[in-house]
This record gives C-alpha cells, sequence and structure tokens, in this order.
C-alpha cells in the first residue's frame, strides 16, 4: 500500500490508489444538474458517520497501545510476530478509515464536513507513522542474523517476511528512533502543498467564462478546459488557451511557492536520510534502479523523430497550414458517436477476452456492484482513480464519464487497476496485496491498446478506423512523450534545488518553456509554442505526487509489449502477464516484471512501443493516400 505523503509506517506499505493522468482526457463540464448519477456504496465499508467515528475512536486507542511492543522485538519469534500482527491489523483498518473519508470528501469537494473527516483521518494517519517509527530502527539493532532466524523459526511470520526483509534492506538510510519519531511528525506539514493546492484548483480560483463561436458561453474550469480544447473549430480553441493559461498565470507566483515547498521537502527528506538526491529517495521504496528513470528519458530523446512525425501527420490531416499547441487535442478525425456506460462495460469485456475466463468473472463480478462514482458533478474531483485499499471490501472507482471514446478508454483503464487490485487480494495476505505503482500502470494500459486493438478489428469504415488509429496515436503521445516530459520537468526542478538554486514560478515557467520547445520540435519548425502557455506545469496535480508520473511512460511501453506478444498469439504471455498481476507486492516490481520479459532499464520496450506507434502512422498514410488525401 502507498501511505499518504509523508506518513511512513513500519510494514513499508501504501494505499493503493492509482489515477489516470489528471485532465488528459476529456471530461464533462460539472453540471448542476448532471445525467441520474451512478454512485458507489460506501456503506460496504461503514454503514453510518456514526460507525466511522467509533471506529476511528477505537483506532486512537490501538495507535496508542503500539507503543506496548517498543523494545521487545528481539525477545523472540512469537513477540515480533504479536508485535507485526497487531501493526498489520491497525494498518488495514486505518486504511479503511481513510478510504472511506477520502472516497466522500471528493464526491463534493464544497462540503466542509467531508473535508475535515477526511483531515482527520489523514492526522490518524500521521500519529500511526509516528506511534511505528520505531520498528525499523530497532529491527536493525536486532540484526538481520537473529531477525532471519525468526522468520524461520515461526511460521506465522510468513506473511511479514518480504516487509520486515526490506526493512532490512534499507538499513544505510534508517534513522535512530527519535530522528524516525520526528520524521514521521512531519507528515501533517510535508502533506500541505498537495492540499493547499488541491483546495486552490478545485475550489478557490476564478475560472473565466468564454462565449464560443456557437453561441455558448461555457465556463473554462478545469473540466470545461479538458473539453472545449479539443473543439474542432481552431479559432475556439486558441481562445481556450488564451483564456485558461491567462488564469493560470495570474496565479504562477502562488502556485510555484506552493510546489517549491514540496520540492524542497522531497530534497530535505532525501538528504536527512542520505540519499544521493531525491530521485534516488524516491525509487528506494519500491527498490527501482535509478537507471530505469534516465533510460526512459534519454529513449524518450531518441525517438523523438517519430512524435516529430506524428505532429507532422497531425497538421497534414487537421489541413493547417502550421500547427500550434493548441492544435494538439482535437481528434484528427471527428466522431460524434457516444458511448453510454453499458456499452463501455460491453467493450470493456469483449476487449478484454485475451486475458481469459477468470479476469472476465473479476469484472464482470465488479461491474455488478456499486464499486462506481460514474457521472461528473458540480464540486466533484476531476480526473479518474481506483482506490482499492478497503482489503476486505473491493476496489472503488471514481469517473467522469462524458460519454466519449476517451472515456471509454478510461473506464477501461482503471478497470485494469481494479481486476489488478482483485487478483493481487486472491492471491496474496494483505501484508503483500498492495503492489507498486511501477506494476500497476501495465494492468491498465495493457487494457487500453487492447481496446484499440479490438476497436481497429471490427468492420468499420476508413474514417472510424482513422479515428481509432489516431486515438492511438494520442496514447503513445499523451501516455509516454508527454508523461515523460513531466518526469524530466520534475527531476530539473529537483535537481535545482538540490544544487542551491532558487525556485519561482517564473523559473519553472521558463524550465517548462524549454521542454515544450524540445519534445515539440519548435526549433525544427514543427510546431509553434507560446510562451504563455508555458504556465501548463501548475496545471499538472501529478507533480506533487513525488516522481509518480514516469511510471506512465514505463507501463505503456511494458504493457504494449504484453499485449503485443497477446495479439501476436503467444500462448504463454497471458500467464505471464496474470502472474505480474497476482504477485501483488510480494515481490519488487522491477525484478518480477524482468522475471517475465520486460527490463525497464534497457532500450526494448521503449522500442517496442515506437514500432508500434509508427506502425500505426503507417496505417494511417496508406488510407490517406489511399483517398488521395
Amino acid at each position: 500500500m502507498r501511505w499518504p505523503r509523508g506518513v511512513c509506517p513500519a510494514l513499508g506499505g501504501a494505499l493503493t490508489m492509482v489515477t489516470t493522468m489528471m485532465m488528459t482526457t476529456a471530461v464533462a463540464e460539472a453540471q448542476e444538474t448532471p445525467l441520474e448519477q451512478i454512485v458507489w456504496d460506501l456503506s460496504e465499508i461503514y454503514p453510518s458517520f456514526d460507525a466511522w467515528d467509533a471506529a476511528k475512536a477505537r483506532l486512537e486507542t490501538r495507535v496508542d497501545g503500539l507503543a506496548a511492543f517498543r523494545g521487545r522485538l528481539g525477545e523472540s519469534a512469537a513477540v515480533l510476530r504479536e508485535a507485526y500482527d497487531e501493526i498489520s491489523d491497525t494498518e488495514k483498518e486505518l486504511a479503511r478509515l481513510y478510504v472511506f473519508a477520502f472516497l466522500k470528501a471528493d464526491e463534493d469537494r464544497r462540503v466542509s464536513a467531508d473535508q475535515e473527516r477526511r483531515g482527520l483521518a489523514a492526522a490518524l494517519l500521521s500519529e500511526f507513522g509516528e506511534a511505528v517509527s520505531w520498528v525499523s530502527p530497532e529491527l536493525l539493532r536486532v540484526g538481520s542474523a537473529t531477525i532471519e532466524r525468526y522468520l524461520g523459526e515461526d511460521p506465522g511470520l510468513e506473511k511479514h517476511a518480504f516487509n520486515i526483509q526490506n526493512t532490512l534492506r534499507q538499513e544505510p538510510h534508517t534513522l535512530s528512533d527519535e530522528a524516525e519519531q520526528i520524521l514521521a511528525a512531519t507528515g501533517p506539514v510535508v502533506q500541505g502543498p498537495e492540499r493547499i493546492y488541491a483546495l486552490l484548483t478545485s475550489s478557490d480560483i476564478t475560472w473565466p467564462v468564454l462565449t464560443l463561436s456557437t453561441g455558448d458561453e461555457v465556463t473554462l474550469d478545469q473540466a470545461g478546459y479538458s473539453l472545449h480544447r479539443a473543439s474542432q473549430n481552431r479559432d475556439d480553441r486558441k481562445k481556450v488557451f488564451d483564456a485558461f493559461w491567462g488564469t493560470w498565470n495570474a496565479y504562477q507566483n502562488s502556485i510555484g511557492q506552493t510546489l517549491d515547498t514540496h520540492v524542497k521537502s522531497h530534497v530535505f527528506q532525501a538528504k536527512t536520510r542520505k540519499y544521493e538526491n531525491a530521485l534516488d529517495a524516491a525509487l528506494s521504496g519500491p527498490n527501482i534502479p535509478t537507471a530505469v528513470y534516465r533510460k526512459l528519458i534519454e529513449a524518450t530523446h531518441r525517438h523523438l523523430p517519430s512524435l516529430y512525425r506524428y505532429f507532422r501527420l497531425r497538421q497534414r490531416m487537421l489541413g493547417l497550414d502550421d500547427l500550434h499547441y493548441y492544435d494538439i487535442y482535437p481528434p484528427l478525425v471527428a466522431s460524434d458517436r457516444s458511448f453510454d456506460i453499458e456499452e463501455s462495460k460491453a467493450l470493456t469485456l469483449a476487449s478484454a477476452a485475451p486475458l481469459g475466463g477468470h479476469y472476465l468473472s473479476l469484472l464482470e463480478r465488479g461491474f455488478a456492484g456499486d464499486w462506481m462514482h460514474v457521472y461528473p458533478q458540480a464540486g466533484k474531483a476531476p480526473g479518474a482513480y481506483m482506490y482499492g485499499s478497503v482489503y476486505d471490501v473491493h476496489p472503488y472507482l471514481l469517473l467522469n464519464h462524458n460519454g466519449q471514446f476517451n472515456d471509454v478508454s478510461t473506464f477501461t483503464h482503471e478497470w485494469g487497476h481494479a481486476v489488478h487490485t482483485l487478483l493481487s487480494t486472491e492471491h496474496n495476505p494483505y501484508e503483500t496485496s498492495s503492489y507498486a505503482t511501477f506494476t500497476a500502470e501495465i494492468a491498465s494500459t495493457t487494457n487500453e491498446v487492447l481496446l484499440q486493438e479490438h476497436m481497429l478489428g471490427q468492420d468499420i469504415s476508413d474514417e472510424e478506423r482513422l479515428f481509432y488509429l489516431g486515438t492511438a496515436l494520442e496514447a503513445a503521445r499523451g501516455t509516454f512523450f508527454r508523461q515523460t516530459m513531466f518526469a524530466e520537468f520534475e527531476l530539473r526542478i529537483h535537481e535545482m534545488v538540490e544544487a542551491g538554486e532558487a525556485l519561482s514560478g517564473e523559473k519553472m515557467t521558463s524550465v517548462y518553456e524549454q521542454l515544450l520547445r524540445q519534445y515539440h520540435g519548435a526549433d525544427e519548425g514543427v510546431m509553434n509554442i507560446d510562451p504563455a502557455y508555458a504556465v501548463e506545469w501548475a496545471f499538472i496535480p501529478h507533480f506533487y505526487r513525488n516522481f509518480y508520473v514516469f511510471q506512465y511512460a514505463t507501463s505503456i511501453a511494458g504493457g504494449t509489449m504484453f499485449a503485443e506478444r497477446f495479439l501476436n498469439g503467444d500462448e504463454q504471455a497471458r500467464d505471464d502477464y496474470l502472474a505480474v498481476l497476482s504477485a501483488g507486492g510480494s515481490r519488487y516490481a522491477y525484478e518480477l516484471l524482468q522475471e517475465y520479459g520486460i527490463d525497464l532499464a534497457i532500450d526494448a520496450p521503449y522500442d517496442a512501443l515506437i514500432a508500434r506507434m509508427d506502425r500505426v502512422m503507417d496505417r494511417i498514410e496508406e488510407i490517406l493516400d489511399r483517398q488521395g488525401n
């Protein structure tokens, strides 16, 4: 499991929440009177707020009681097991408490009582982190030889063995009891920038109102921007960009300070724990080599010519004399086809057929339950995510389904996460059920590729085929190239702080503009980049997730390799894929993928992804040439 920022539990766990790239898919404007809402049933977690309050009170007592094990881990294998059982069970119930509050708060972020409940749950998580902060240093004092002997003596420790051994692995970066307790106590402070950013962008910014060429008056909040930036009318697209980014520019300094504080907290924690740098610290927990991050950036730079080829193809298909940044989002071929939620379910089931009967049965089970909050509405959290941390219940999914094909793709993506959670829970005890993001996004991006190929396999017109081929190209651009650009920006601003440079909103905009120009071929004459749009960094919430976004890019590469194996008739591919998902958090994700043929520290996965991208462009050009376009 992956805990909220700043909480450092002894078991190495974390709250399993995986998200789509926020705002990279179009979502509807939140309406005061939306479609008849399809809502999740949170009563399966707690039947009432009173029950939640009672659980919170019990957990406060349990958290306080964990101090009774301090100084006793070296007494015997039985005591070690008893301590870890109690800590683990407390952690599991805290996850239940927090997830309920988090989901309820995201239904309508304007409801103060729900936001306060979420804050109380986060505070108790922080207290838990403090209460168990002594465990890692004490394990190390007992010594690996003694601990390994205990693991061999008591079968009841088997479910804890991976997390205990992971703690021993991080001995060089584990501090004294007192220092660990102090770091744990900083949790609410460290989480501050992310909370401030979320509230500012969800409720405090005054969004511009714009009249489009249709005469429609639209509010350009984040959902409105995501919808209208894809307009077929170029003048409208430019007006949307100018108005939206003009609003963000007014907040450049304050959001710059927020992100600067967030980055400095990472650098502080890395230095305190004696890591080489913040990147090394961030990847140490999941045990991912930093070579993966750097190989991703290097491979992406090497493949920029394929991205430039896509942009030139986009310019050709849109019939433009030149290309601007606001021309990225309209589909290459317009489609007025809409998909309701039932059709999204049917397409997800059909496209997932290569994954086998058990996988499909898990999807059907989820579709039959009240696991989703489906449509946009005023105050609701934007974007989409799957939260799978209530081990004894099931995953929950937040969507903002608008009926476009992008929404079907998002639906399939999030249900990939949900089935991953179900498979992991099925094959693992709570202690190793929570998987790393590094494999989480493979579960979702594989489903997206299978959906694209399913749609292309239908008997459809050239125009519809071009639409789905264009969607596949956009997935490569948005999930691989764009997310790598984000990852490179994140690395640069951390390295600037580590080098002693002062960060500001203006400086971040300058760094981001340089990357926009490089990734979009501005100096090669591929695309014009307006400096006014370079404040886009302020719009990306994932920069508050600490070296998170790179895993979208590595995952679409890994997921594409798996999908290609399925589609090419590799009979072993399904077993390998399901073995990865079923392993949950019982193995280090990088090593697990290596075992099943995907090494994300070498060129092969990235080359495979771009080879597919080039083949898609070949197919598009064949159709265009045949049509004489």
